[in-house]
């Protein structure tokens, strides 16, 4: 049993500091964080990605793998140019 949670106390610690206290990486672009998660960050509430064309709304799937992280999504939320709650996405 000692060993187990030795290990898993290991897995959790990530130089020095824990995943769960780790500042979330803020990314220089969005090419940056599409090399990294495909369709881009959302905040964990969205479901859909909003699209505005020509004065008209409408709602498509995510597409690629969308990372879903509210405190990652808010460190690169400057690059949620149509503000939808999604940060680099693929339309």
């Amino acid at each position: 049993m000692t060993a187990a949670a030795t290990v898993l106390a290991a897995s959790v610690v990530v130089g020095g500091a824990s995943t769960a206290q780790a500042a979330p990486t803020v990314y220089k672009n969005c090419t940056a964080v599409q090399k990294v998660y495909s369709g881009g960050i959302a905040k964990k509430s969205v479901t859909k990605n909003r699209v505005t064309s020509k004065g008209k709304v409408t709602y498509r799937a995510l597409k690629g793998t969308v990372k879903k992280d509210d405190a990652l999504y808010k460190a690169n939320k400057k690059m949620d140019a149509d503000g939808d709650g999604i940060a680099c996405e693929k339309s």
